[in-house]
């Protein structure tokens, strides 16, 4: 079974150990036990921490329908798995272990989940619909495969908001890009994010306001792909407990306000070879007791052997196939970087440093993936709302792709896309009924969601689509009321 060779991996029994003894040394008394659905909603268990040994060695149950939300579409049907499913076994991974700092009673922990030891088909197999569990999977095959590793790093653009004398949301500060004085506004809400990112683990580098109101993006060190997500829904987590102690609102929603730049989330990529047991060592007296360090040293395949002085927009050979995978499953991917029917209104309000064109370029903003520099690749098209979990994966497929197959990107553009509306060949989809169409045609990216991940995702995803599509807005009165009379 999966969930034994998983109990018994080299050092699990030594982790476990560790973490009783924070536990003792620090008084911890509570934890919860999360993972992300589909939607990337932080869903679990809380346990008493006099129960961890119980817990490191039998997990905790729950229903299937957690990794939907337990969520119904618009005729009432549960989406992914009904009442009748059985119940998942979500296992806690001890090295993700880590205390709260608003709250030193309480600690954290990841889980992998797993199908139940009693089912009649598959039992104890890893749960294909874990989003988590998928990456993981995923980018040990890609290594295998490819001896190489992805690194990423996300940029993380969200607004902190507040609500006015006639309740209507604004901004906490104004729209000024890059403005020090913004900056100053939020200072003391950006210094408690700091230091609790810092202490639960993300080595902050930095930050900046950015042209929306109330709009922040604070940054933290790159990673493998299963570290990076894990640390980017523990930077949500954080923002959502520090709004909650200054009574503000922190918000991923997308384009909260419309004729206003809307919240990225650009993924930047580079491939590496060796350094895996070479981590950075965290400040202890910044970083609470045994959270993991970030993985560092190898070789960037990007930039191995260029010359000194070599063109900084000569891609080698292992970037151009890089990029030619990117370029290839474009539409298929927006689907899960784009994730919400909302996350649309970012591409039609143009002109707001959203990518429109299907294509790359060198430091062109207007592309979905731009190279950013010799020793990355950054993907654009992944708004504020994304799924870290599917969309490291569906990248992994993508570079995969383009890695096997020696695709060739095309010409870089240096067009801005904006002056003049791309021909329907070299847009992204500009909905999500478009995108989710574009992902089922593009067998590559579907495997990026194998077994049930790619049914569930896409039954919540369609239903998002047809609720929109079936609802009355009050644009639709203020457009149509007198249409005919």
């Amino acid at each position: 079974m999966d969930i034994d060779a998983f109990l018994s991996e080299p050092g699990r029994s030594d982790a476990t150990n560790d973490v009783r003894k924070l536990i003792d040394r620090l008084e911890i008394q509570y934890i919860y036990v999360q993972f992300v659905s589909v939607t990337g909603r932080i869903v679990g268990k809380g346990m008493p921490a006099s129960r961890w040994e119980d817990l490191a060695t039998r997990g905790v149950q729950m229903v299937y329908g957690a990794v939907s939300n337990v969520a119904t579409d618009r005729r009432g049907r549960y989406l992914g798995y009904g009442p009748e499913a059985s119940e998942l076994i979500a296992i806690p991974e001890p090295e993700t272990f880590a205390q709260l700092p608003w709250d030193g009673r309480v600690a954290r922990v990841f889980a992998r989940l797993f199908r139940n030891r009693e089912e009649i088909e598959n039992p104890g197999a890893a749960l294909s619909s874990d989003c988590r569990g998928n990456l993981a999977r995923l980018h040990a095959a890609f290594a295998d495969r490819h001896d190489m590793r992805l690194r990423v790093g996300t940029e993380p653009e969200m607004m902190w908001l507040r609500r006015d004398a006639d309740n209507a949301l604004v901004g906490v500060t104004k729209p000024y890009c890059y403005h020090v004085d913004q900056l100053e506004e939020l200072r003391d809400i950006s210094l408690r994010v700091l230091n609790y990112g810092r202490a639960m683990g993300l080595d902050m580098i930095q930050g900046d306001h950015e042209d929306a109101p109330g709009q922040l993006e604070l940054n933290f060190r790159f990673d493998d792909p299963l570290r990076n997500a894990d640390r980017l829904i523990t930077y949500r987590q954080i923002c959502r407990q520090v709004a909650r102690e200054f009574g503000v609102i922190a918000c991923f929603m997308t384009k909260p306000f419309p004729g206003l730049s809307a919240s990225g989330c650009h993924h930047n990529l580079s491939l590496w070879r060796g350094g895996d047991d070479e981590p950075i060592a965290m400040d202890p007296e910044t970083t609470a007791p045994g959270v993991r360090h970030h993985r560092t040293g190898g070789v960037n395949l990007l930039t191995d052997g260029r010359a000194a002085g070599a063109n900084p927009q000569q891609l080698s050979t292992i970037g151009q196939r890089m990029v030619g995978g990117l370029v290839a499953h474009l539409p298929g991917l927006t689907a899960l970087a784009a994730s919400t029917v909302h996350s649309y209104r970012r591409m039609w309000d143009t002109g707001f440093w959203a990518p429109l064109t299907a294509g790359w370029g060198f430091q062109n903003r207007t592309c979905a993936v731009r190279v950013s520099a010799p020793d990355r690749v950054e993907y654009r098209a992944a708004d504020s709302m994304v799924n870290p979990y599917l969309m490291a994966a569906g990248l992994l497929a993508a570079l995969s792709d383009g890695l096997d197959n020696d695709l060739d990107p095309g010409p870089a553009s240096s067009a801005n896309t904006y002056d003049s509306a791309p021909d329907a060949q070299h847009r992204l989809p500009m909905n999500l009924g478009a995108a989710l169409a574009a992902m089922d045609r593009d067998r590559v990216v579907r495997s990026a969601l194998p077994g049930d991940m790619y049914r569930v995702y896409t039954a919540h995803k369609l239903d998002e689509w047809e609720r929109f599509l079936a609802t009355t807005s009050e644009w639709d009165f203020d457009f149509y009321l007198d249409y005919v009379s």
